[in-house]
């Protein structure tokens, strides 16, 4: 009897023990799939392909702030940098949604990446991704706040430089009806409220044109162009100028360079520059322009030995409406935006243009355009010759 109790407390102890190995094996299965999800956590179905498909950035979070997966924007616009979210308001703006639950959409500025130095600013929207995630979305809006900056400072400029001609012409008018009976101030009224409103005509042409190269369709056909005869035509329009104030212009040799383009607006761009090379100028001085094809860049040069550009003016002489000598302008019956026009044009034709001065020693333009290939001129094909027929009672 006693050795049948002994079994059978032999089998209830057996018996616990192997319910308790196997309920540790249970719980360290748990455990060990918990631990599993916090080392490799998966994002909900689709995720993945939607972030890869985005082309702005998209980040989605564990509840440690790590950044479980990312789209290429993200990293492009240096707001990830090893796993990590690299701005404190972005890690702020996630704490607050997992607290509210609520989604959040703010406007930020931000430096591109841990160590940039420029700002770029952003549309941000952060929302909870299931009962474990945050997903932020962030959208790149540096460029339409600097354009939307560049329409107001240009409407602005636009209309302070259209008040003085305005200005001008009312008064000179004014002053004409007074002057009535005196012949010799009305001529010279006449003659001012003539180079004022030739001003004011040349403004409003310049303002139309530089509205023209800002749209898409600024170089709707382009075509195959000797840059030798833009250089020529654009000369053209300046020697009598030049020669009122006893300034030669040069012409390099030749170069049979070509480029794709617009005609026109190549020979504004040229002339623009010669234009202003002989008005800043001295007098007796001379213009260089010269032609040379290097590496496919076609460069066109124009090169004055005049008054000179400030170090600290160079990078702002192409922006609208700038003079670095308001004085002279006035009295060259410059607009301010000659400069800009050839940026614009340099720019819809797929090149650059860059400057080099010295204060009284002169400055030099060039234009870099890429080059076009020589035009293929194919043969016309040779018609047969007509075969004259006989009339009746004619003889071949």
């Amino acid at each position: 009897m006693e050795s049948t109790w002994l079994v059978l407390l032999s089998l209830a102890l057996g018996l616990g023990v192997g319910a308790g190995f196997v309920l540790l094996l249970h719980v360290a299965e748990r455990h060990g799939r918990r631990a599993s999800e916090v080392v490799n956590p998966a994002v909900p179905d689709g995720i993945d392909q939607v972030l890869d498909a985005l082309e702005t950035a998209g980040v989605v979070l564990d509840p440690s702030n790590n950044v479980i997966k990312t789209s290429p924007g993200a990293l492009t616009l240096g707001l990830v940098w090893h796993q990590q979210l690299v701005h404190p308001e972005l890690l702020e703006l996630a704490r607050q949604v997992r607290q509210t639950g609520e989604p959040i959409s703010e406007d930020l500025v931000l430096s591109r990446g841990p160590f940039g130095d420029a700002s770029m600013r952003f549309r941000v929207r952060l929302a909870r991704l299931g009962t474990r995630y945050v997903l932020l979305l962030a959208e790149d809006r540096t460029e339409a706040f600097r354009l939307d900056e560049v329409r107001r400072d240009f409407v602005a400029n636009i209309s302070h430089e259209l008040k003085t001609p305005i200005a001008s012409v009312g008064l000179l008018a004014e002053a004409l009806d007074k002057a009535a009976d005196e012949p010799e101030q009305v001529r010279r009224f006449a003659n001012r409220l003539t180079t004022e409103s030739a001003r004011l005509g040349r403004m409003t042409q310049e303002i139309i044109e530089l509205s023209r190269l800002q749209a898409q369709d600024a170089l709707a056909e382009p075509e195959n162009l000797s840059v030798d005869d833009i250089v020529a035509a654009a000369v053209d329009q300046s020697r009598v100028v030049a020669e009122a104030e006893r300034i030669t212009i040069v012409i390099g040799k030749k170069s049979g360079a070509r480029v794709f383009g617009d005609e026109a607006l190549l020979t504004v761009a040229v002339h623009n520059l010669v234009a202003n090379a002989v008005n800043y100028s001295l007098e007796g001085s001379r213009v260089g322009v010269g032609v040379r094809l290097q590496k496919g860049i076609v460069e066109i040069t124009v090169t004055d030995q005049g008054v000179g550009i400030a170090e600290a003016d160079l990078d702002r002489v192409f922006e609208r409406f700038f003079r670095v000598d308001q004085a002279r302008s006035r009295h060259t019956g410059g607009t301010g935006l000659g400069l800009s026009i050839v940026k614009h044009v340099v720019q819809n034709h797929g090149g650059d243009i860059r400057v080099w001065s010295q204060p009284g020693s002169g400055s030099t333009f060039t234009i870099r355009l890429p080059e076009a290939a020589e035009p293929i001129i194919e043969p016309r094909p040779n018609k047969p010759r007509p075969v004259a027929r006989a009339a009746a009672g004619d003889t071949l």
